[in-house]
């Protein structure tokens, strides 16, 4: 299949590899000039190292042009950070076509974001929009067109906007990523699925201390300790919470069976946390206020759950705590300047009204 990958960093090229290694006719796109014009002067390739050993892809297309990228895509994947998705929503909305799929994996609500910027750009094609829980790859580049996947994800639960084209959406999705994906109803849905926001605040607040001390650090080896591995859970339990609140049945994929070893398997499977750290690939030096993990997952990660809780009746104290005391460290409003449902043009929405929304769509 026709597919386009929107974006240069660790994520796009483990899609771009990835889908080509499994033959698809794979477009990269992602705005750095002089990256791209080394990437073509270097052939255009991606090499994936994998547990199967190193594999050298051909990819179709490397450019700076978005739309020669998506034209005819049938799936279009954008697997950059949250804070990147308006920015890329409004190149990419003049583009769009009837029946493509743009997958956002994580997303943190961005599925309703690219669907806006479409229709206030005067697209009114019927394109559909959907999230997942996690990036497919736990994945790292090691070079400039280098890339090492050390796991693929085993399960992926799928929200789609609108709700409508659910069947269409995910038939699409499903041949990328054959026998993984599973549905999890409308776009909110997905983004309550989100691990980032709550694996990672934890993770890079309570551990500020030895990351400002040491040139390089992995927290999720030396800072998973158990009196954080409780604060993680307490946190998703906030998360199921709300989702049980508006009515989304299980299952809610909750984050413990990421450490676990047996059990349910989580969307990376059994034992991927020992896996994660014996790679080595997250031993890395980490400036606190410029993380992802603190400006995608905690800003606008934590802002989104805190305001859809406001909306389901629910508390979440774990996220406000957090949301303060990252703000605190970087010396801002992250509620204020997050990610909400009022930020998203959804404020003063009644849940029925949004429910509404999420299933038909925006208007033609």
């Amino acid at each position: 299949m026709k597919i386009a990958v929107l974006g240069g960093g660790n994520g796009s090229f483990a899609a771009a590899g990835d889908f080509a290694l499994q033959g698809h006719e794979v477009r990269l796109w992602r705005r750095d000039a002089s990256a791209v014009a080394e990437h073509r002067a270097a052939g255009s390739r991606i090499l994936v190292k994998d547990s199967n050993g190193r594999h050298d892809v051909q990819l179709t297309v490397v450019t700076t042009d978005i739309a020669e990228a998506v034209h005819d895509a049938e799936l279009i994947l954008c697997p950059a950070p949250a804070f990147a998705q308006p920015n890329i929503a409004k190149l990419l909305a003049p583009h769009l076509t009837d029946g493509q799929v743009v997958f956002l994996p994580p997303a943190t609500f961005g599925s309703l974001i690219f669907a806006t910027v479409a229709r206030d750009a005067g697209n009114r094609a019927s394109a559909s929009f959907a999230e997942t829980g996690t990036l497919p790859w736990l994945t790292r580049k090691h070079g400039p067109f280098e890339v090492a996947i050390t796991i693929r994800a085993k399960r992926l639960p799928v929200g789609v906007f609108p709700l409508k084209n659910a069947s269409h959406a995910l038939e699409v999705i499903g041949r990328a990523f054959p026998g993984v994906i599973e549905p999890c109803g409308d776009a909110l849905s997905g983004a309550l699925m989100n691990a980032g926001p709550i694996i990672h605040p934890p993770l890079i607040v309570m551990n500020a201390g030895p990351i400002e001390h040491f040139e390089r650090w992995d927290i999720h080896k030396e800072g998973t300790q158990g009196s954080i591995r409780r604060v993680t859970d307490a946190l998703d339990a906030e998360r199921i919470a709300v989702r049980e609140a508006l009515g989304y049945g299980g299952p809610h994929f909750p984050l413990a069976h990421h450490y676990a070893i047996e059990g349910e398997q989580w969307m990376y499977g059994r034992g991927s946390h020992d896996r994660l750290t014996d790679s080595g690939d997250w031993r890395e030096r980490i400036v606190l206020r410029e993380h992802r993990y603190m400006r995608e997952d905690l800003r606008l990660g934590l802002s989104l759950l805190v305001s859809v809780g406001e909306l389901a009746g629910v508390a979440t104290p774990l996220a406000r705590a957090f949301l303060a005391i990252g703000g605190a460290i970087c010396g801002e409003d992250f509620m204020k300047d997050g990610r909400t449902l009022a930020s998203l043009g959804q404020g003063g929405v009644g849940r029925e009204q949004l429910q509404v929304l999420l299933r038909e769509g925006f208007e033609p």
